[in-house]
């Protein structure tokens, strides 16, 4: 049969699970104990400091602001409820009260503001109507 000269078959017979087959085929793949593939927020922060990582990396002409990288956040793992209710506060220490939890802490203002750079004053004079 001419076949059985371009038809080759793969022996798996010592292959136990995928791992095996990913070990050869994929390029310097590591494994990291300390990250958990669980923690979300774990995960997305590690993204974030590659990126940290490869954006300092290259040229400063390319990218003229970078933030200082931060390893956590108070924005990060935990919950955050916004609203525009001056009282969300009660209902937030209430509503864990019910699920025996605590440690609301803000980190916002109370009010919605513009950041100090934020030009909010239209530069065109308002028009006053004709007389």
């Amino acid at each position: 049969m001419r076949a059985k000269e371009f038809i080759s078959e793969q022996k798996l017979s010592d292959v136990h699970d995928g791992l095996q087959v990913a070990a050869k085929a994929l390029p310097n793949t590591f494994v990291i104990t300390d990250l958990k593939n669980q923690d979300f927020y774990e995960l997305y922060r590690f993204g974030i400091a590659i990126a940290d990582v490869r954006g300092n990396q290259g040229s400063d002409d390319v990218n003229n602001y970078k933030p200082n990288f931060e390893a956590e956040s108070d924005w990060g793992e935990n919950q955050i409820v916004s609203s525009f209710d001056p009282n969300v506060g009660k209902v937030i220490d209430q509503a864990l009260a019910k699920v025996h939890k605590k440690g609301k802490k803000a980190v916002s203002t109370p009010g919605s503001e513009e950041m100090d750079d934020t030009d909010y004053k239209s530069p065109v004079i308002p028009f006053k109507g004709y007389e």
